[in-house]
C-alpha cells in the first residue's frame, strides 16, 4: 500500500481539520498515512502515529501543512532521510510552499500521478565548539545566525573561511545563509538574493559599525568559523529563526554544506522569479496572490 507523510503545524488554526480530512481522503483513494506520533495523539487517531526518523522507509512523500516556518522545520527533521516534501501553505505566501490550502484537493492527484518535479536546495551543517570541543550539532535549511542580545552593546565576529581569517565584524551579529535563505533574515540585514540553484554560502554582517562591511558570497563548499568576542552573556545562535542556543565569548561556531539536501516538490512549470516578483509584490503592495500554473 502506498504511504504518506502528513507532517502539519497545529498551531495553525486550519491544520487539526484539514489533516483529518485529507487522512480520510487518501484513505478512500487507497492510500495509508502516518503522523508524527504527538501529532496522532492530539487528532486522537494514535494509530497513524509513527516516529518521523522512520518514515524515510515507508513513506513516498510528505504533505507538510503550514507555512514557510513549518517546512523549514520538516526539512531539518526529514532531509537527511531523501523525503520529498510538499509545502501547503496555511498562512502568508511562502517562497518555499508550493500549493495554497483551497488549491490542494486540485493538485494532489497530479503529485500523487507522479507530474512532479523536485528541486534539490543546499542544506548547512553546524557545530558548536567550546573550550576546544563539540557542544552540539545542527543543520538549517536558511542560514544559522550569531546574534547579539536586547540591549545595545557590540558583538565582535571574527570570520575565517576555510583557514583564511577574512575580517572582524563589530555589530549585531552575522548570519550565514544558503541561496533558500538568501530571501529570509540575510534579505533583511541588506544581504543579496540568490537564485536558490546557485551553491554558495552568503555571509552578511547584521549592522555593522563600520563603514566598509558588505556582504561576502562564497563557495558552497568552502569551511565558513566564526569566532564570538562579546563582554556580556546575551548573545545567541539561531538556527533557521526557530532553534536558540546561548553562547560565551570565544565560542566557535563551524559551518559548512551538508551532505543532504531538502527535496521540495513542485508543479512545472515551476519559477522562482515569478514567485520573487509576486512575494514582494505582495508585500509591498497588498497584492492578493491568485495561483497561476502557466508559464
Amino acid at each position: 500500500m502506498r504511504t504518506l507523510g502528513i507532517f502539519p503545524n497545529l498551531d495553525k488554526s486550519e491544520a487539526a481539520s484539514t489533516t483529518l480530512e485529507l487522512v480520510d481522503w487518501l484513505n478512500a483513494e487507497g492510500l495509508r498515512c502516518v503522523l508524527p506520533p504527538e501529532v496522532a495523539h492530539e487528532l486522537q487517531r494514535p494509530e497513524l502515529g509513527l516516529p518521523v526518523a522512520s518514515w524515510g522507509e515507508v513513506a513516498e512523500f510528505v504533505v507538510v501543512l503550514g507555512g514557510d516556518g513549518t517546512l523549514l522545520h520538516a526539512a531539518r527533521l526529514m532531509a537527511r532521510q531523501g523525503l520529498p516534501m510538499l509545502g501547503v501553505n496555511l498562512g502568508h505566501l511562502g517562497f518555499l510552499t508550493e500549493v495554497e490550502l483551497p488549491d490542494l484537493k486540485t493538485f494532489l492527484p497530479r503529485f500523487l500521478a507522479g507530474e512532479y518535479l523536485v528541486e534539490e536546495r543546499m542544506m548547512l551543517q553546524g557545530r558548536l565548539c567550546r573550550a576546544g570541543s563539540t557542544a552540539t550539532t545542527f543543520v538549517a535549511l536558511n542560514e544559522i545566525a550569531v546574534c547579539k542580545g536586547p540591549f545595545a552593546r557590540l558583538i565582535y565576529i571574527h570570520l575565517w573561511i576555510e583557514d583564511t581569517y577574512v575580517d572582524t565584524y563589530p555589530g549585531d551579529g552575522v548570519i550565514v545563509s544558503t541561496a533558500t535563505g538568501s530571501t529570509a533574515y540575510s534579505l533583511s540585514a541588506g544581504g543579496p538574493i540568490l537564485s536558490p540553484d546557485v551553491e554558495a554560502f552568503v555571509i552578511t554582517p547584521i549592522c555593522a559599525h563600520t563603514l566598509y562591511s558588505r556582504s561576502l558570497v562564497v563557495s558552497g563548499d568552502n569551511r565558513v568559523m566564526l569566532r564570538l568576542s562579546a563582554s556580556h552573556r546575551d548573545t545567541m545562535l539561531t538556527v533557521d529563526g526557530q532553534r536558540g542556543l546561548r553562547l560565551r565569548s570565544e565560542d566557535e561556531i563551524h559551518v559548512s554544506r551538508a551532505p543532504f539536501a531538502a527535496r521540495l516538490m513542485r508543479l512545472p512549470p515551476w519559477s522562482f522569479y515569478r514567485v520573487l516578483r509576486r512575494k514582494l509584490k505582495d508585500e509591498g503592495g497588498n497584492v492578493r496572490i491568485q495561483p497561476d500554473r502557466g508559464g
